[in-house]
């Protein structure tokens, strides 16, 4: 891409999930240079170099080559990564990021904070709070003066539950039940073995064991269980309303933590399960929040991650505001 020293963009902007991670170089006005796309991120499985590498992946598709000699390429690079979950690891990931040399300074947050970026307008005061909930769910809350409440996220040992991956297994788990009988019945039983081409929740539990059907065709299995609920089916709604009253418990626990819960205070959601629109979760996640905190203003945010990123980013160098509507403008 040939970019000198003396004129670089300004922001190499990074969103990395557990299922999917997005780059984009930014222009000092805000306009997107180039975009590219990789793998999930998941240094707790792969390491922390190896989790890197995947976001090398997703420069290469960008066009950037991503070895050390071609860089820098930016003034500064912004990572909204999942699994930065604390500060050390924040920390490790930031030191691996810039022995790669992409560019002159590096920062790197939890991906929350981009959701949270995301949703707030340009000029506002870093205020509110935000709840990711994809393949898992987390939660982060910030104030002017620079407090947060983060949550660890780490899974069930820091007491989350839900997230796409977690009402997969949790819709599973009701329809093995209710086809031996352990359980009380519900159409998942059908559903969720028929979505993957099996007549039966036996013959699905033999394959998944068996290696047959690949892990990450479990996260198919949400969409699935939020059909089974809308049409009314007992089992799959009281999991569907769980999981808003999980988003509903993270967002107030964190607006307490910061003094808000009487506030006028943005509550941005976001993620796969929550940017769907399921009536059946949001509604009850809004119905939820006007009791606990009856000042929020939630939105949702179906913009790519990566916005975030970008913005923060910008933050950082402070750019004008005509750089932030060209790069909101950008991702629609």
């Amino acid at each position: 891409m040939g970019v000198t020293p003396l004129a670089l963009p300004s922001v190499l902007a990074i969103d990395a999930g557990n299922s999917k991670t997005d780059v984009a170089l930014l222009a000092p006005d805000g306009s997107v240079l180039c975009s590219g796309q990789a793998g999930g991120f998941q240094p707790p499985r792969t390491g922390v170099a190896a989790a890197v590498d995947v976001l090398a992946e997703a420069m290469a598709d960008a066009g950037l080559r991503a070895d050390r000699t071609a860089g820098p390429w930016a003034e500064r690079v912004s990572a909204c990564l999942a699994n930065a979950d604390f500060a050390v690891e924040e920390e490790e990931l930031a030191r691996e990021i810039e022995g790669r040399n992409w560019g002159r300074a590096t920062a790197v947050h939890n991906d929350t904070f981009a959701l949270l970026r995301s949703g707030l307008p340009t000029g506002a005061d870093p205020c509110g709070v935000a709840v990711v909930c994809g393949a898992g769910i987390n939660c982060v809350g910030m104030t002017p003066d620079g407090r947060t409440a983060r949550f660890p996220a780490i899974g069930r040992i820091s007491g989350d539950w839900g997230g796409g991956g977690g009402l997969a297994e949790e819709a599973l788990w009701c329809a093995a039940r209710a086809e031996d009988g352990r359980g009380g019945p519900t159409e998942l039983a059908r559903a969720l073995p028929a979505h993957l081409g099996h007549g039966s929740m036996a013959s699905l539990i033999e394959a998944m064991h068996l290696g047959r059907v690949p892990s990450r065709r479990r996260h198919e299995l949400t969409p699935v269980l939020f059909a089974v609920a809308a049409a009314g089916d007992p089992v799959a709604l009281s999991l569907v309303h769980r999981q808003a009253d999980e988003v509903v418990a993270m967002a107030s626990v964190a607006l307490g933590r910061l003094g808000l819960l009487e506030q006028e205070v943005p509550v941005v959601l976001g993620g796969s399960v929550l940017a769907a629109g399921h009536p059946q979760l949001n509604d009850r996640i809004a119905g939820g929040l006007a009791q606990r905190a009856p000042r929020a203003r939630i939105s949702v945010i179906t913009a790519p991650p990566v916005l975030g990123a970008g913005l923060l980013g910008l933050d950082a160098l402070g750019s004008p505001p005509g750089a932030y509507e060209k790069l909101r403008a950008h991702f629609g």
